[in-house]
């Protein structure tokens, strides 16, 4: 890990991509999702609010190695799980 404030800077940049994404979809596809895309929209605000938070905050008693490579996985899945549902749109 580099520092805290690179991994800070990735986060910001992927929420911010599927943020971008996530309202084309809601406007260029079908009428019917708007509800879907709201919930979206809050559960990517959320997710970045989340990992941002634990970057600021680690967990005691882990290795920041350890910690810091889990944390970058972890946001991997979700970060991934978030642009197949945004496809879905």
């Amino acid at each position: 890990m580099a520092n805290k404030r690179t991994l800070k800077h990735a986060i910001n940049l992927i929420c911010e991509e599927l943020l971008t994404e996530c309202v084309a979809a809601s406007l260029y596809g079908a009428q019917g999702h708007a509800a879907n895309a709201d919930a979206m929209l809050f559960a990517i605000v959320k997710m970045q609010d989340d990992f941002l938070s634990r970057v600021s905050h680690p967990e005691p008693g882990m290795t920041p190695k350890y910690y810091f490579r889990r944390l970058r996985e972890q946001f991997a899945a979700h970060a991934s799980d978030m642009a197949d549902q945004v496809k879905i749109l």
